[in-house]
């Protein structure tokens, strides 16, 4: 394998809207707001990243927990079907992890409202280096974070790369990103490990304890990286926005390719930017993932504009 992931997957509940509730009953002048489409998909943020990492050709396993019920069995077909290996996944008798996700029909920015069931939780215990075996990358989220610690401690020490998905904060987030090789950031987290605004700044402050390349994502602003001392910074790609949901979750597969390639640090931000904004064109979270043909078609005139 190119590169295995450990983390969250999920069935999403999409429903567009006109407009996303601000204000309970006063949203959109009334307390009831039309639903214009609903539809059902798999997603979760790493089982979306490996589908997009198998979409951009590389040889892809996950190793989540799944649930007994139909959902769960959607999750595992889809993956299945996009040639992602889950002979490192593990079954619970429990219902599977699932997602509301509220689109804004005119902005594609949404909200997303979700819940997991304790038991598919995987403890550290469970954990088993073979999961490794032969692979390159590993990727992780904060979900069963103990067990991701553990995990991620065991690729750095093959000499993997291994990157991250830190969206929220815990007592042990600081373990996790000393854990990982290449931490890359919800846009918010650095602010919040740190109490630095800027961005730039807060990398800068979190340097002081990772030698690594940092990543921080920035919505419509782009991506950050800090390499050494040095700082990159790429924008978003100009696309027609139909749906957010699971662009964050692209561009970290967009980053593995690229890593895996050996981009140097601006070319893997720009190649991250454009699978991101492929998936933004597109709604959904895994069905949203581009190829790796998608994302060259959307590079190319920049390329050209750069040469």
């Amino acid at each position: 394998m190119d590169v295995v992931g450990f983390g969250e997957n999920s069935i999403d509940y999409l429903y567009r809207l006109p407009g996303l509730p601000a204000g309970g009953a006063g949203a959109l002048g009334s307390g009831k707001v039309h639903v214009e489409g609903r539809t059902v998909l798999p997603g979760g943020q790493v089982a979306t990243t490996m589908a997009a990492c198998a979409a951009l050709g590389l040889r892809t396993a996950y190793a989540g927990s799944f649930g007994n019920d139909e959902g769960a069995a959607l999750v595992r077909r889809e993956l299945t079907s996009r040639g992602v290996d889950l002979g490192h996944a593990v079954g619970r008798e429990a219902p599977n992890r699932y997602a509301v996700i509220l689109v804004d029909a005119a902005s594609g920015e949404r909200v997303v409202l979700w819940d997991r069931d304790d038991r598919l939780r995987i403890n550290p215990g469970e954990v088993r280096a073979e999961w490794l075996a032969g692979t390159r990358a590993l990727h992780v989220d904060g979900v069963d974070e103990a067990a991701s610690i553990v995990l991620a401690r065991l690729g750095r020490t093959a000499g993997l790369h291994v990157t991250s998905d830190i969206e929220t904060l815990t007592p042990s987030t600081a373990e996790l990103i000393a854990a990982v090789t290449v931490p890359i950031f919800a846009e918010h987290v650095p602010a919040a490990l740190t109490g630095l605004a800027d961005p730039e700044q807060a990398l800068r402050a979190i340097r002081r304890t990772h030698d690594g390349m940092l990543v921080v994502t920035l919505g419509a602003r782009g991506a950050m990286l800090l390499h050494g001392d040095t700082l990159h910074h790429e924008p978003a790609v100009p696309v027609d926005v139909v749906d957010t949901t699971g662009a964050g979750d692209v561009f970290r597969a967009g980053l593995i390719h690229a890593l895996l390639e050996g981009l140097p640090p601006r070319e893997l931000l720009r190649f991250a930017n454009a699978a991101a904004a492929v998936s933004c064109t597109r709604a959904g979270a895994m069905s949203s993932v581009p190829s790796l043909a998608d994302v060259q078609r959307l590079l190319a005139p920049m390329t050209t504009k750069t040469v």
